[in-house]
């Protein structure tokens, strides 16, 4: 551990505090009763999670963050001398990553991390990485679950059109010493991290209806739904301010600012995700093409991007292609995404970055992908 992460952790902490709080209204239980050093892990709701955590703990930590940050040319300079991130490849085998967190807490260090891996899309929680449980035992320190209440409704991890101000909260759900830890099988560690981790932001609303207030609350929903439920027809939807529509049957909308849908057979933004998702199952059992008209591929090395190619997109049961270059499924362990556009997976040694242009969705690859890889 480096005396100017401590340094900078303690000097920036209360200042965080404050800018939350008036942001977002944020509120946080200091985490006390913590064992000599630990991993924290928790659900993953916004972009502002880890200021989210972190506030809570006195103590520095060292965060498990998306490669792609480290493309932020200005940015990343100051987050890696400040807090020297540990970083994780989406879509990727996460083997480095492990090692590197092993590697802290052996040291006595502490590091958070959000053991879903990605942002919810719907309000829920995903489940963890499998093999997480596995990698805290192998850690030999405590374990600290942490739960952010709020988010989804603040930052809607579709969104576009900035955050919302509205309850938020966060704090320690269970800690866990390394004997306690050591107790457990794998299985068992997995077990309590999801059960502590759970969220519903849909039945949490239910009781509490609480208000989110923003400006033009509906717009980017297309970056997450892109099948219309009354004609079927992919990619039509549009948005603007609390209105969703599609182009093709003209069936439309809105977005409340307590999160419900109105003039919608769906009362909320899960039930639709929910239903298209079964969509997209069935599309994969008759073995159905999904496509985009345009997009831009990368490869990234040591957080560098290489043009690689652009131009339309399409995956069937063997391969996604785009441009002149083609993939096959079979190479590929995992899709990811991060923003709402970017999707990344890696194939072989090469890691990719595909992009489709504005006005094709890129989540129904990702979904697809997973149909395809079950079967």
């Amino acid at each position: 551990m480096k005396i100017r992460h401590k340094i900078v952790w303690t000097l920036l902490r209360p200042l965080v505090a404050i800018f939350l709080w008036i942001k977002f209204g944020y509120s946080f239980k200091v985490a006390k009763n913590l064992p000599e050093n630990y991993i924290v892990l928790a659900n993953h709701t916004t972009d502002f999670d880890p200021v989210f955590v972190g506030v809570s703990f006195p103590r520095q930590m060292y965060f498990v963050a998306s490669e792609h940050i480290a493309r932020w040319p200005n940015a990343y300079k100051f987050l890696k001398w400040g807090f020297e991130p540990i970083m994780r490849y989406k879509g990727s085998v996460a083997a480095s990553t492990v090692m590197d967190v092993l590697r802290k807490a052996r040291h006595g260090q502490n590091v958070m991390m959000f053991a879903e891996g990605v942002r919810t899309w719907d309000g829920v929680t995903n489940p963890i990485l499998p093999a997480t449980g596995k990698m805290v035992k192998g850690a030999n320190c405590g374990l600290v679950t942490y739960k952010i209440r709020g988010g989804y409704f603040v930052s809607p991890m579709w969104a576009t059109s900035g955050t919302r101000r509205g309850p938020i909260h966060g704090e320690v759900v269970n800690v866990y010493t390394k004997e306690e830890l050591a107790q457990m099988s794998n299985d068992e560690v997995n077990a309590i991290i999801n059960r502590d981790l759970y969220e519903d932001a849909y039945e949490r609303q239910s009781d509490k209806h609480y208000s989110y207030k923003g400006k033009a609350l509906a717009e980017g929903m297309e970056n997450l739904l892109f099948i219309c439920p009354e004609c079927g027809a992919h990619d039509s939807f549009t948005s603007s301010g609390t209105t969703v529509a599609c182009s093709k049957c003209e069936h439309s909308f809105t977005y409340s600012e307590n999160g419900l849908l109105e003039g919608s057979s769906f009362a909320t933004v899960k039930e639709l995700a929910a239903w298209q998702r079964e969509e997209v199952r069935k599309s994969a059992e008759k073995g159905e093409v999904y496509t985009a008209s345009a997009a831009k591929m990368s490869l990234v090395a040591k957080h560098e991007e290489t043009f690689l190619c652009e131009g339309p997109v399409k995956m069937d049961r063997e391969t996604i292609s785009c441009g002149d270059v083609t993939v096959p499924l079979a190479e590929i362990s995992e899709f990811a995404m991060h923003g709402k556009r970017a999707l990344v997976f890696s194939a072989g040694k090469k890691y990719y970055e595909l992009i489709p242009e504005k006005g094709n969705n890129a989540i129904k690859f990702q979904y697809l992908f997973e149909e395809y890889k079950k079967m």
